[in-house]
């Protein structure tokens, strides 16, 4: 674009997303050429769309698909709290560096789809298309792809944050202990009979009381990291309550 230019300026949740020059005051200029939408300039100065919330020419809010006129002034606020997802059943997919993640939202009873190998980015647009998912990840260039149902960027590393950050985001209706960690399924009271193939001696002898996953098969039961998991379904449920 080489046109007349307009001047744009990201709300502060935002400039992360910016080059380390344009961060600190959040804004920038682009030029026009009279056919590019406000969603394709925005995407052009590095914020994924996904992040886009609301969107304000010259003190009036205008959709993504406006094409902006030389002279005029953007600010480009984030999405709002908590985001609503319309058309179908909220549920997830999580791309393969965010197996925590996804692990952790199936322990809350939330439908997360994960793929545990790189099957390229328009694989996984497909499938959230297809499915109708929110895809989330952390590569800006996957959540720029169009054919996605609707996307997120994750903005934590650490995974007690990225939890934090996608509940408070969507508010998902949560239902701990009800899904597979391993596969999604939903799980079912189990008989120690009906698991004995997957016990060892001690558990045998420890336990009586499982579910077991009516998709995968596999059991569950309160060994070891019980404590630890139910530290994390008791975060959960205090954030939600405040």
């Amino acid at each position: 674009m080489n046109g007349p230019e307009i001047h744009v300026e990201f709300a502060p949740e935002l400039r992360f997303f910016l080059p380390n020059g344009r961060r600190e005051n959040g804004a920038a200029r682009a030029a026009t050429d009279g056919v590019s939408t406000l969603g394709h300039v925005v995407e052009s100065l590095g914020v994924p769309r996904t992040e886009v919330g609301a969107v304000v020419v010259d003190g009036r809010e205008v959709p993504v698909s406006y094409v902006p006129a030389g002279g005029e002034s953007v600010t480009v606020r984030p999405v709002a709290r908590p985001q609503r997802v319309p058309g179908a059943p909220l549920r997830f997919l999580l791309d393969v560096h965010l197996g925590t993640l996804a692990r952790r939202m199936r322990l809350l009873g939330v439908d997360t789809a994960y793929e545990s190998t790189d099957i390229g980015d328009p694989a996984l647009a497909a499938r959230s298309a297809a499915e109708q998912r929110v895809m989330l990840s952390r590569d800006r260039g996957l959540l720029r792809r169009r054919e996605l149902w609707a996307g997120a960027y994750v903005y934590s590393t650490r995974p007690d944050e990225q939890l934090s950050d996608v509940l408070d985001r969507f508010r998902p209706e949560l239902r701990p202990w009800t899904r597979c960690t391993a596969c999604n399924g939903l799980l079912k009271e189990a008989t120690k009979d009906e698991v004995a193939d997957q016990l060892e001696g001690g558990t045998q002898r420890s336990y009586d009381v499982f579910a077991q996953c009516t998709a995968c098969g596999r059991a569950y039961w309160k060994g070891a990291h019980h404590e630890q998991l139910v530290a994390i379904v008791e975060r959960a449920l205090a954030d939600y309550a405040n």
